[in-house]
C-alpha cells in the first residue's frame, strides 16, 4: 500500500492533552482533576461483518444515543478468553540541562542504558547543531549531575557518559528524579509534562522498566475493569515491549514495502505462552492490547499458530495487507495520519473498515493519541 491511503484531516482540537477527567471545584474556588481513564470513549469494529458501533443498544437491540465506553469492554468477552498485556514499564526519560560556559537550554531525551558501570546512555537532544562531543551538560544547578558528550550516533542521536560517582541505584534514582514523563511531542508543544503524567502515562500493570513512551491501548485499563475481567473468567497474558520512539518516526517513503520500523526490545516467557496457547486451542478469543502487543506476538508466533518463548528485539512494520497469526482480537487507540498505528490497526482490522471508522470518529468528535479514545475490533 502507499502511504498516502493513511492521510485525513485531524482537526486539532481532537489531539487528547490529557486522560478523560471529571473536574470538581474546591470550596476556596480552585478546580481539582480526578482522571478516569476507564471513562473514554470506546468505538467497536466488527472485521467480518464490516460494521461499526459507536453507540449502545437497547433491549431491542437498537442504537440509544448512549456512547459505548471503554468501561463496557468487559460485556464482549467471555470466561476463558485471554488477554495479552505489555507489561513495559515507562521512566521519566525527559530532562532538560544546561550547556557548559554557554547556558543553552537542551533537551535530553533518554533512550537506553548502554553500560551500567560506564554510565553511558543513548540519548537524543534538541537542538543537536549546539551539541558537539567533549560538551558538558550540566542538570541541576545545585546538584552534582553532569554529563559529558562522547560520541555522536545520528542527527540528534548522541552518547552521554554521566560523571556521578555513587552506586548505580542511587544513581538511576537521581537522574530520574530530573526526569518527566516522556509525553509525545504533539503534547509537550502544547503543554508541559506534569506529576500527574507520571502516573497517567503508565499502565496500572506496568512492571518492566525500559519504554520511552506508554503502550497507550493499555492506558484505558482500571483496577475495576481488571477485577470484572478476572470474576468473569477472562484470562490474562504478560509479555515486554519496550516501546521506542520508531513508532512516532515519519514515513519518508511513498511505498511502505520500503520503510524500515526501528527495533524494539521484546521478551515473551513460557507462562505467557502457555495461558495464551491454551486459550487459542480451546476456541477462545485471543486480545492483543495494543499495537506494540500485536508487533511483538506476530514476531513470535509459530507457523502452528500459537506463541513461542522469544527474547531479542524485533522491527516488524505490520501494514495492510497482512495475515495475522495470534491474536484474533484487539484493542487500539486512535492514531495520527500516516502512522505506522494506524497501518498496523488497518491490517488487523481491515483498510476500508478501519478507515471508515476513522471517519466516523472524526466527525463524532472522538479523542486521537496515546490519551484518546479507544478502538476493540473484533472478529466477528
Amino acid at each position: 500500500m502507499k502511504l498516502s491511503q493513511f492521510k485525513f484531516r485531524l482537526p486539532e482540537e481532537l489531539v487528547a492533552l490529557e486522560p478523560p477527567f471529571r473536574a470538581f471545584e474546591n470550596e476556596d474556588g480552585t478546580v481539582e482533576k480526578v482522571y478516569r481513564r476507564d471513562e473514554c470513549r470506546m468505538m467497536v469494529v466488527h472485521r467480518k461483518s464490516q460494521t461499526v458501533d459507536l453507540f449502545k443498544k437497547d433491549a431491542d437491540g437498537h442504537d440509544t444515543s448512549d456512547f459505548i465506553i471503554f468501561r463496557d469492554i468487559v460485556d464482549y468477552f467471555d470466561e476463558g478468553d485471554v488477554f495479552i498485556f505489555n507489561d513495559t514499564k515507562v521512566f521519566p526519560a525527559r530532562l532538560f540541562g544546561t550547556k557548559e560556559k554557554t547556558d543553552a537550554k537542551i533537551e535530553v531525551f533518554l533512550l537506553r542504558e548502554l553500560n551500567e558501570e560506564l554510565r553511558l546512555w543513548d540519548v537524543l537532544v534538541e537542538p543537536a547543531r549546539k551539541i558537539r562531543i567533549g560538551n558538558k551538560l550540566f542538570f541541576d544547578e545545585d546538584g552534582p549531575m553532569v554529563a559529558e558528550v562522547i560520541d555522536n550516533t545520528t542527527s540528534r542521536g548522541r552518547t552521554l557518559r554521566f560523571l556521578y560517582d555513587c552506586p548505580h541505584d542511587e544513581f538511576k534514582r537521581e537522574l530520574f528524579a530530573l526526569g518527566s514523563a516522556p509525553l509525545p511531542r504533539y503534547i509537550v508543544d502544547h503543554r508541559e509534562a506534569t506529576p500527574d503524567d507520571m502516573e497517567n502515562f503508565q499502565t496500572i500493570y506496568a512492571k518492566n522498566e525500559g519504554a520511552v513512551t506508554a503502550p497507550a491501548s493499555g492506558l484505558h485499563f482500571s483496577r475495576e475493569i481488571l477485577k470484572r475481567m478476572e470474576i468473569r473468567g477472562i484470562n490474562f497474558a504478560y509479555i515486554t515491549s519496550h516501546c521506542g520512539l520508531g513508532n512516532f518516526d515519519s514515513i519518508e517513503v511513498e511505498d511502505l514495502t520500503k520503510h524500515k520500523m526501528s527495533s524494539e526490545q521484546i521478551s515473551i516467557g513460557k507462562t505467557a505462552c502457555d495461558v495464551v496457547n491454551t486459550g487459542k486451542q480451546e476456541g477462545h478469543r485471543v486480545c492483543a492490547v495494543g499495537v506494540s502487543t500485536a508487533r511483538a506476538t506476530e514476531t513470535a508466533v509459530g507457523t502452528d499458530g500459537l506463541l513461542k518463548e522469544y527474547e531479542g528485539w524485533t522491527n516488524k512494520f505490520i501494514f495492510p495487507p497482512y495475515d495475522f497469526g495470534m491474536a484474533n482480537t484487539m484493542v487500539a487507540n486512535f492514531y495520527h495520519p500516516e502512522s505506522t498505528m494506524l497501518m498496523t490497526t488497518a491490517a488487523f482490522g481491515g483498510y476500508d473498515i478501519v478507515m471508515e471508522a476513522y471517519s466516523l470518529a472524526v466527525k463524532h468528535g472522538y479523542k486521537f493519541g496515546c490519551y484518546g479514545d479507544a478502538m476493540l475490533l473484533l472478529d466477528d
